[in-house]
């Protein structure tokens, strides 16, 4: 067995029972949690006391201990990316599965202090691990030809009231905008978006669909092109509805068939031969897969910030949709 990685959690997010806790508890050869923070007390304690470990009632006695080497930000409500300051402040490695809302400015910040600090730095992206993506990317390689139209869907629970997305929404939206990069293998160019604001409040965004494009020199169109949706319109009394006649999580199609994905497990493709239904499995949850390459980060030699680069280019994505939102117009996107 080798070194066990030590780490603190911030913030309880909203997979900590169903991936993160269940991860670590499998990985225990290689990770052992010793603190947890969450701006609700009641619940870090509940978590502390099944993990019997000490909950903390601040993120920087989390980054700062001594018995700490490594810190899990889960969930950034009232945190925001003060935990990661932090951590670049101690020299500690930092797992990001939160939603981050930064302005332009913010993101280049932590960015630059992420890699002035030297500290491994992993973002959470669990569509890229998911098997019913890898098989599509095998497809994409030898059977299905490049990708040339994307339509990428999620629908959410009812938003907060104070006229910004809700941090879920932030966060499927940037881990969406990083699925369409990934399957495309390249970078957009330019970016529209179009925002709805609720009927009840004016002030209240619901439904966020931003066009991006993957067309280079200047040909606007001529690219592969992906359409990413996502919306919090269902009002909490019609939650049953959010998972009714739901469209694909991803629908791409290629020069030589079409696929739909279902993460993380489901794929249907069809290609000249016809009709062909995928369920897929592997060894381990997608969970166990994404601390275990967090692990291998901390360990390594190398340049420990890969997926920085890729939370970076996703949010700065996302913040040029917001701005075509605002402005009405197409918005280059060219970092």
């Amino acid at each position: 067995m080798g070194v066990r990685l030590r780490v603190g959690i911030i913030g309880l997010g909203p997979a900590w029972e169903s991936r993160h806790s269940p991860a670590l508890h499998a990985l225990a050869d290689r990770f052992e949690v010793r603190a947890i923070c969450d701006p609700v007390a009641r619940r870090a304690e509940f978590a502390a006391r099944n993990w019997g470990i000490r909950h903390v009632d601040s993120f920087r006695k989390i980054v700062t201990a001594a018995d700490v080497d490594a810190v899990m930000l889960l969930s950034a409500r009232w945190y925001g990316a003060l935990p990661i300051l932090a951590a670049c402040d101690a020299g500690k490695a930092v797992y990001c599965a939160a939603s981050l809302e930064l302005t332009e400015a913010e993101a280049d910040m932590v960015e630059a202090r992420v890699k002035g600090a030297g500290i491994a730095f992993m973002a959470e992206f669990p569509c890229r691990l998911a098997p019913a993506t890898l098989r599509l990317k095998e497809l994409i390689a030898t059977r299905l030809g490049e990708p040339r139209l994307l339509f990428c869907n999620q629908r959410l629970a009812a938003s907060r009231n104070d006229g910004r997305p809700q941090s879920a929404t932030v966060r499927q939206l940037v881990e969406m905008i990083d699925w369409c990069r990934y399957v495309v293998d390249a970078e957009p160019t330019s970016v529209i978006g179009t925002v709805h604001t609720s009927q009840e409040n004016q002030d209240q965004q619901d439904y966020l669909v931003m066009t991006l494009d993957f067309s280079t020199g200047g040909n606007v169109g001529t690219g592969p092109m992906a359409q990413i949706a996502c919306g919090s319109y269902v009002p909490n009394t019609w939650s049953e509805a959010t998972s009714f006649r739901r469209p694909a999580d991803l629908q791409i199609i290629c020069e030589k068939g079409i696929a739909f994905i279902d993460l993380p497990n489901s794929l249907v493709w069809f290609d000249g031969a016809g009709q062909h239904m995928e369920s897929l499995e592997r060894d381990r949850p997608v969970g166990e897969q994404l601390l275990l390459h967090f692990y291998r980060s901390v360990s390594s030699l190398v340049l420990k910030t890969s997926s920085l680069d890729d939370a970076y280019r996703a949010v700065s994505i996302l913040i040029h949709a917001q701005q075509s939102c605002t402005e009405g117009k197409r918005i280059r996107c060219d970092r």
